[in-house]
């Protein structure tokens, strides 16, 4: 008989916890307490191997790309960078310190009114709607970065051939380190899906008003920017912000804990031991090459330097 304390925790009782909200062959979490795959493949097998296209082409196509279909796709998404004149024009108007996240959320919403979504439509043109916001997404932040900040309108085509070479070529200039686009393809591999999320959740709904798919995902976006989602990583910085050493940290989550207030990083109700990302990303910045990496802060947008 198995150890207790090896067996996985059951999963914490909160919200709708238990209640069927739909059914997925796209990803599944926490299966085995502590899991996380891609239409049933472990994010632990191709994390930090595999490029990011490929990984996109697995969750948007539902296959693995060979050799030919990868060249094609990442040729496809390096065509569709660009943005039209009014998104242009739009991401000029946000102000300097707004949030990356209200910057994409705007760009998206922008993008659904020049390129509207036909009435009736195939999957297939679906699929070629979310390519295109995959693509140019990054595009968005960053001619929105450097022209809130010098007023520069930066181009937006590179001969990046990732999705993450690009961000990174626009976010500095030049051509990105190998090791940077490796660091990038693991970061968005981890955490490109994580099946009925509040902002897949969110998505789902504004779809089943038969809504179009720009309005899907913008509200999706608006979704993942709260702390108790996709924000948490930056509370979870500014919390940590607020401590000089290692002791008075300990002392003040253990009061905060006692007091039962939600302490970001501290308790999952499906991860119930921790979350398989972590060691992948753990691995990464333990294995940088040269100086440690060091995480740079543009804002709340966060790219790897070293």
């Amino acid at each position: 008989m198995a150890d207790e304390t090896t067996l996985p925790k059951p999963k914490k009782s909160v919200a709708l916890s238990g209640t069927i909200a739909g059914n997925t062959a796209v990803c599944t979490v926490g299966r085995t307490g502590n899991d996380l795959h891609y239409r049933g493949y472990d994010i632990l097998d191709f994390a930090d191997q595999a490029e990011f296209e490929e990984i996109a082409h697995l969750l948007i196509h539902g296959t693995l790309p060979n050799a030919a279909q990868l060249k094609a796709y990442k040729t496809k998404l390096k065509s569709l960078r660009g943005l039209p004149q009014p998104v242009k024009q739009a991401l000029e108007a946000i102000p300097a310190n707004a949030h990356p996240m209200d910057v994409m959320r705007t760009g998206c919403s922008m993008l659904g009114t020049c390129e509207q979504e036909p009435d009736a439509h195939s999957e297939s043109v679906a699929k070629d709607m979310i390519d295109r916001m995959l693509a140019c997404f990054g595009s968005m932040l960053m001619y929105w970065h450097h022209y809130s900040t010098s007023g520069k309108r930066i181009e937006l085509e590179t001969n990046d051939d990732s999705v993450g070479g690009h961000l990174l070529h626009l976010l500095h200039g030049t051509p990105p380190k190998a090791s940077w686009v490796r660091a990038m393809h693991t970061s968005l591999i981890l955490y490109a899906e994580h099946e009925f999320n509040a902002s897949t959740f969110t998505a789902r709904v504004i779809a089943g008003t038969n809504s179009d798919l720009y309005s899907c995902i913008t509200g999706a976006i608006g979704a993942l920017r709260g702390p108790k989602h996709g924000g948490a990583n930056e509370e979870a910085f500014r919390i940590q912000s607020r401590y000089k050493n290692a002791d008075s940290a300990e002392s003040d989550i253990r009061e905060r804990v006692a007091r039962k207030e939600i302490v970001i990083g501290f308790g999952h109700p499906v991860y119930t031991i921790s979350d398989p990302r972590n060691e992948v990303i753990k691995r990464l910045r333990k294995n940088w090459p040269g100086k440690k990496a060091r995480c740079v802060c543009l804002k709340s947008q966060h790219a790897w330097k070293p």
